[in-house]
């Protein structure tokens, strides 16, 4: 559906959880503790945040939320290899544009071995399950490979995807190519919503950034999210900075 132009399913989410003193994870977390609602105004929105801010689980919670497997995949994977996620998207309500968006899925790089390995276990059972997959097994290519693989077959069409962290399988070429990928998505009519830590994927044109600081996740611009700011003042005093961390 488009909402001011922009391609929006899924509009925003709403925290019905009331805090308590006696709050334990994931409820403890600051983001999760102060959120009520976010909302997802354009095709694509980024999440992001440091280590153990709570980007993750968040992004966990909205997959869970919409039915998608936690551990990747869309709607249809039911497999689950330790119970690990959080009981956060039980408090969460979606706040819907069309609920026929067609496609949907969830890629999760920490756990993306384990989905690799269920498109392996589907396929000894139905060999054309491969076809939307490269054709061959995703554990026969790197890291790298599968997951172009993956967007390059299976992520074609129109629909909702979500990202956490997709730079851990990519090389800055495949950063890149990944940018073109979300272009083409959002062509199509999908909406993307992602977690990354990489300047390069931050890098897509008009997207709405959310940036997890200080227990709020506020909206920046691109120029002004540390992500960018701080590699650049890393590429532009190399020297400097490696001097000082170092020693040397």
């Amino acid at each position: 559906m488009k909402i001011n132009g922009q391609n929006i399913f899924l509009r925003a989410i709403r925290n019905e959880h009331v805090p308590s003193e006696d709050d334990s994870y994931p409820f403890n977390l600051p983001i999760v503790r102060n959120l009520r609602t976010l909302e997802f105004p354009k095709s694509v929105t980024y999440i992001v945040g440091e280590n153990g801010s709570g980007k993750s689980t968040l992004l966990e919670a909205i997959a869970n939320l919409l039915g998608l497997n936690v551990e990747g995949g869309t709607k249809n994977f039911n497999f689950r290899t330790q119970e690990t996620h959080s009981s956060l998207y039980e408090e969460l309500r979606a706040v819907r544009a069309d609920l026929k968006y067609g496609n949907a899925f969830f890629f999760r790089a920490e756990s993306f071995y384990n989905f690799a390995s269920e498109v392996d276990r589907i396929a000894r059972e139905d060999r054309s399950m491969l076809c939307s997959y490269g054709g061959i097994s995703l554990h026969e290519q790197s890291h790298g490979e599968s997951f172009m693989s993956l967007i390059a077959n299976r992520l074609q069409r129109k629909g909702l995807y979500i990202f956490d962290e997709p730079e851990a399988a990519l090389s800055y070429m495949n950063q890149l190519r990944f940018l073109v990928w979300m272009k083409d998505a959002v062509a199509a009519g999908s909406q993307i919503i992602i977690s990354t830590h990489s300047p390069v994927i931050l890098a897509y044109p008009g997207a709405a950034i959310y940036v997890a600081e200080g227990g709020q996740l506020t909206l920046s611009s691109y120029d002004d999210c540390y992500i960018y700011r701080d590699m650049r003042a890393f590429i532009t005093n190399k020297d400097l900075v490696i001097k000082e961390l170092l020693g040397e």
